[in-house]
């Protein structure tokens, strides 16, 4: 199922690419949630959200069955195809800390996004780094290791400021 966008009550589609903010990315493996900044240390406005509903389910949802069986004629004798267990809920975490990354480095490259910060749960925040590192050459300005994403502006703000 394809991860959805939603737009922020104060921004409309084009005010989003003309308008250069500061973005403040709040994350975790199953949301994340842009906000902006006209400076530093100002007021957030929501932006956009990008939904993951995948990274909610279980393990047990995400896995259709065991992996293939093969037989050795030489050696082990019986064993599975599978070179490597992944965790389904980390490769789809990878998968989303990718998109994130994109959106933020569209518009780092576009020049709508002057800067931009991390706060994002611990579990996600090396993944969204290192999906980072690949596409943004800039380092965010401020990273918090907090799972905050269902708090409101106000308690971002607080953790902006703390910082």
């Amino acid at each position: 199922m394809p991860n959805s966008v939603r737009m922020g009550p104060d921004m409309q589609a084009n005010s989003v690419a003309t308008t250069k903010h500061y973005w403040i990315v709040v994350a975790d493996e199953s949301a994340a949630v842009v906000y902006g900044q006209e400076r530093k240390n100002g007021p957030l406005t929501s932006m956009f959200t990008l939904e993951n509903s995948e990274g909610r389910r279980h393990t047990g949802e995400l896995i259709s069955d065991r992996g293939g069986r093969a037989f050795d004629s030489h050696g082990q004798g019986r064993h599975t195809m599978a070179r490597e267990k992944t965790d389904p809920k980390r490769h789809l975490a990878t998968i989303f800390a990718k998109e994130i990354a994109e959106k933020i480095g569209h518009a780092v490259h576009d020049g709508s996004c002057r800067g931009y910060a991390l706060i994002a749960a611990p579990r996600f925040l090396g993944l969204l780094r290192d999906a980072l590192a690949t596409s943004v050459k800039e380092e965010p300005f401020l990273s918090v290791a907090k799972d905050v994403v269902d708090k409101d502006p106000k308690f971002i703000e607080g953790l902006l400021s703390g910082s």
